[in-house]
């Protein structure tokens, strides 16, 4: 078996970081973030730990999240935005889907006629639309402070089911859609945390609470383990801390130019 390894390319790696602090420090010549309310995009990059809870506590334990988000905040403190994240984990509550694959010794038997390692983790991703307020409480200048915001999310999950060499017939594309356990649907989006963004443009940080209620359903018609369809309606709700790294993207001041 060979086995394929991908080597971090650090000169791409050493030129994106670079990049990026080329942008923070160009702004920091072309705005006043100390003394202005200023209106600015800026992008985040964040980390999650949930907890879950309601009918997603059943099936799964606390779970990673990361994120990727885009917003804008106006001169008069209010923003609004897009976020998507990622969600894995390897806590799975609902393990028993698989146990009529099972033979009397409790293993799932491949076509070689050997036991197969076969293991559960959580999946999915949210994407969600906010809007909220920044309050200049506790900051280091008008542009920084607590933030509340609010929004529809769409959530995404499934049990991946992971068979080690794929040698077991049982467990072939076609046969895991009635084992993964998909859901998905519509819900809220709700934060409230605290935004620095630093005078000298380099420290940009942000950290907070996060709720997420979705109201999702099976996007599989049958339970093959349960042999009976799938058509119950769910809350799944996620209770997490969230911290990141904030990317401000400043405009230019126009350049003002004196005749004597």
């Amino acid at each position: 078996m060979y086995e394929l390894q991908v080597k971090p390319n650090y000169k791409i790696s050493f030129s994106i970081v670079c990049c990026l602090l080329s942008i923070a420090c160009f702004s920091h010549a072309q705005t006043n973030v100390k003394d202005s309310t200023l209106t600015f995009s800026m992008a985040r990059f964040s980390y999650a730990f949930q907890l879950p809870g309601e009918n997603l506590a059943k099936r799964f334990g606390n779970n990673s999240n990361t994120g990727l988000d885009f917003s804008i905040k106006t001169k008069r403190n209010f923003i609004f935005g897009a976020n998507g994240s990622l969600l894995f984990g390897n806590q799975i509550n609902e393990n028993g889907i698989l146990d009529s694959l099972k033979n009397s010794s409790g293993f799932i038997i491949n076509q070689n006629g050997i036991p197969s390692t076969v293991r559960l983790f959580e999946r999915g991703f949210i994407v969600s639309l906010y809007f909220g307020k920044m309050f200049h409480v506790l900051a280091p200048n008008p542009n920084s402070g607590i933030v509340i915001y609010g929004g529809t999310s769409y959530m995404y999950h499934k049990i991946k089911i992971n068979d080690i060499g794929h040698q077991a017939p049982q467990l072939t594309d076609g046969y895991l859609k009635g084992y993964d356990r998909l859901s998905a649907g519509f819900g809220l989006h709700e934060f409230i945390g605290y935004f620095y963004l630093g005078n000298s443009r380099i420290i940009n940080f942000f950290g907070g609470i996060e709720l997420i209620q979705g109201f999702t359903k099976s996007l599989r018609g049958y339970n093959y383990d349960l042999r009976q369809p799938d058509t119950a309606s769910r809350k799944d709700f996620f209770y997490g801390l969230r911290v990141g790294w904030i990317l401000p993207l400043y405009k230019a001041l126009p350049q003002q130019f004196y005749y004597y």
